[in-house]
């Protein structure tokens, strides 16, 4: 795939959001070389739609006058691949926090799981996670769960996301949902995710926490989700394993289509680097 690097027409970049980095990062990174290679001091550059630092894919960033489309490109339908992992929950719903609670796992194999997958087919309500950056009174939502569960966590009290109730339900719609693999408990414990797509940094990685599962032997799945604007796949992973009576949250998480972009036209961030040197 080939670019026009024209601010004055607007440029739409599908870069592949590094492991452990913020959109943010993102953005900071891009519009420095933007800026020095368009020879501009105040060039406009933002994403279409944020990503999680633990998630990677496709982060559309929008330079110049491509700004301006980047509400119709959030707009459109998004693809995932999820890794799931029944059986336990973390506050975040995915690494970023650790383990808080295990549940039985006796009601959990292949078939269940596919089971539950088609209940969430279609239009239905869901709470966004709290740890996210959903605005909640002119407040990111993280910012209020981040201090919430420090509170809990110095006065030794569990702390429940759900229970907060801060944040209302939306309605969303999956327009297709779909195991790609099962993974049984492993005896040996956790299954290591693949990180073959997950470049990191050094900066990074001491600011973004991963928690260290290895010792739990959990079942877990791919799963394949394409949806609507709005729908987190953290509070997706919740509400599958609360419908099957057990826990669940994301052990990885990659966005392989938006905005017309699928992960095969995704750019690097060496590549973009590469173009805006």
């Amino acid at each position: 795939m080939t670019f026009d690097l024209d601010p004055e027409k607007g440029i739409v970049l599908p870069i592949d959001k590094p492991y452990r980095w913020t959109s943010a990062d993102v953005i900071r990174k891009v519009k420095y070389a933007a800026c020095r290679h368009f020879g501009k001091k105040n060039l406009k550059v933002g994403h279409a739609g944020t990503l999680d630092p633990l998630a990677t894919g496709i982060l559309l960033v929008c330079i110049g006058k491509a700004t301006k489309r980047a509400e119709e490109l959030q707009a459109s339908p998004k693809e995932y691949v999820a890794g799931i992992s029944f059986g336990a929950t973390t506050p975040s719903y995915d690494l970023e926090k650790e383990i808080d609670r295990t549940f039985p796992l006796d009601a959990v194999n292949e078939d269940s799981v596919r089971d539950a997958l088609s209940g969430f087919l279609g239009s239905q309500m869901q709470v966004a996670p709290l740890f996210s950056a959903k605005s909640v009174d002119g407040v990111r939502a993280y910012e209020t769960a981040r201090r919430l569960y420090r509170e809990a966590i110095r006065e030794g009290k569990p702390f429940n996301p759900d229970d907060t109730g801060l944040i209302q339900a939306n309605r969303i719609e999956i327009h297709s949902i779909e195991m790609m693999q099962y993974y049984p408990a492993a005896e040996d414990g956790f299954r290591t995710v693949n990180l073959e797509h997950m470049s990191f940094d050094a900066d990074s990685r001491r600011r973004i926490h991963v928690a260290d599962i290895s010792s739990y032997s959990l079942p877990s799945a791919d799963v394949r989700v394409s949806c609507s604007k709005g729908t987190y796949i953290r509070a997706l992973a919740r509400d599958i394993g609360e419908s099957m009576g057990t826990g669940a949250f994301l052990n990885s998480l990659r966005r392989t289509g938006n905005g017309g972009f699928t992960i095969e036209d995704a750019l690097t961030l060496e590549q973009v680097m590469d173009l805006l040197s």
